[in-house]
């Protein structure tokens, strides 16, 4: 069995080599890169977008285990799941063509407040939570990566996440627009934010 990560480990860490075979279309979204061509910064951003997708899929599925939804809620979970799915997919197939091993969801433990997964209500605010991390930290990666071939699979995967947002807001009956300029997230404050889940 692998090492429990800590999210320190999580975006620090490089392992060297390694084989990682994906199933399924969405693995071929995404073209690998050469190692020598990915500065490290943007191998750590990653790490941290991994991070995120592996939270968002613990979350969902947690969710939907949990019983508490209503059909439609149910609907949107499951789509969203589906999706965060293939946004690991996408961005493990990106680390590996990178010469680095993805971390999995054996790698990490998240925990979520006491009482999150007790009723729609409280599962849909931390839902909300949880993508507009994931939304701020696609946007701190697509300002600061460097490889020009990641920016539009990261767009992508934020425009996304900000589609779930959207959905998630309606289903609480807030505004399903958010600002004109969605905020982003440096690599270290999304790195705080996404360590709050980890146990």
């Amino acid at each position: 069995m692998a090492s429990r990560l800590t999210r320190g480990h999580l975006i620090r860490r490089g392992a060297a080599g390694g084989a990682l075979l994906l199933a399924g279309s969405a693995a071929t979204v995404l073209a690998p890169t050469a190692a020598a061509a990915v500065p490290d910064g943007d191998l750590t951003y990653l790490r941290l977008l991994i991070g995120v997708e592996l939270l968002a899929t613990d979350f969902h599925g947690q969710a939907l285990d949990s019983g508490k939804l209503s059909a439609a809620s149910t609907s949107l979970a499951k789509q969203m799941l589906a999706d965060e799915k293939a946004h690991y997919a996408g961005l493990a197939q990106l680390v590996a063509g990178a010469g680095q091993i993805p971390a999995t969801s054996d790698d990490i433990d998240f925990t979520y407040p006491k009482r999150t997964f007790d009723s729609e209500g409280a599962i849909l605010k931390a839902a909300s939570a949880i993508e507009s991390l994931a939304v701020g930290a696609y946007l701190g990666a697509i300002e600061n990566v460097q490889t020009s071939a990641f920016r539009l699979p990261i767009g992508q995967i934020a425009a996304n996440e900000a589609q779930h947002l959207g959905a998630i807001s309606v289903r609480t009956g807030k505004r399903s627009v958010g600002r004109a300029f969605a905020p982003s997230l440096g690599i270290d404050a999304a790195s705080q934010a996404l360590d709050a889940y980890e146990s």
